[in-house]
């Protein structure tokens, strides 16, 4: 049984538009989802904010509460895409890091693992439902937790580079690179909690682009997309 974990950017689910929702972004990730979706393969999502609101740029506010908007942005891209799933015939069901009444039970690391057992697609809301934690490092949490044999980072870059390639013409993409080189060098794909909660416990990813075509696909069939970070 493959458990896969699927980080969807909340800026690549806005698509060109670079804020809300763009429907043929996420009918085309749901469509792609109901591809590779089977008895033997079980798959988790946890999504970011981004094409709403991220919470540091909330500077004239106490961080707190602008963390707090930030992780509720990720609620709303959640309860979108099982709305789209459902469109394609695909159940899912939504659990967040902390309740909101009638639209999403609290995380647990059994009930996740039951609804993925009777066939549904799990996603995960609220990151690690604390402030000063991006989604990253929900998602690694969250990885972790439900045993999930790989992680997939969709984004809107295409993988990791040694410079930042929209500052930088001559920067150079990693086909795979290691976590802790990453560290070292400081190139910043994932805050530095999920980096070092990653290396903690071995956990390997691979970072790719979601805007290019049938990518999620290819990722789960293992084609050499992206960047492999490995431990």
């Amino acid at each position: 049984m493959r458990r896969v974990m699927l980080k969807l950017s909340g800026e690549a689910l806005a698509g060109k538009d670079g804020s809300g929702f763009d429907f043929k972004t996420v009918d085309s990730i749901c469509k792609q989802i109901k591809k590779i979706k089977t008895k033997s393969i079980q798959i988790a999502i946890v999504t970011g904010g981004g094409n709403f609101i991220r919470g540091k740029i909330l500077s004239e506010i106490d961080k707190y509460k602008a963390d707090e908007i930030g992780m509720l942005s990720t609620y709303m891209n959640s309860l979108y895409i099982a709305g789209v799933l459902k469109l394609n015939g695909i159940d899912s069901e939504v659990f967040g890091a902390f309740s909101i009444s009638d639209i999403a039970d609290v995380f647990s690391k059994d009930k996740a693992i039951e609804a993925m057992n009777n066939g549904k697609v799990v996603i995960l809301a609220g990151g690690t439902g604390h402030p000063y934690f991006t989604t990253d490092t929900g998602v690694v949490l969250r990885s972790i937790e439900l045993e999930c044999t790989e992680l997939l980072l969709a984004k809107s870059i295409d993988g990791v580079y040694d410079k930042d390639p929209a500052k930088y013409s001559d920067a150079k993409k990693y086909k795979k690179i290691s976590m802790q080189e990453m560290f070292d060098k400081k190139l910043e794909v994932i805050d530095l909690s999920a980096t070092v909660l990653s290396l903690a416990n071995k956990l390997n990813l691979r970072i790719f682009s979601l805007l290019e075509k049938d990518s999620i696909v290819k990722a789960i069939k293992g084609e050499s997309i992206g960047t492999l970070v490995y431990n």
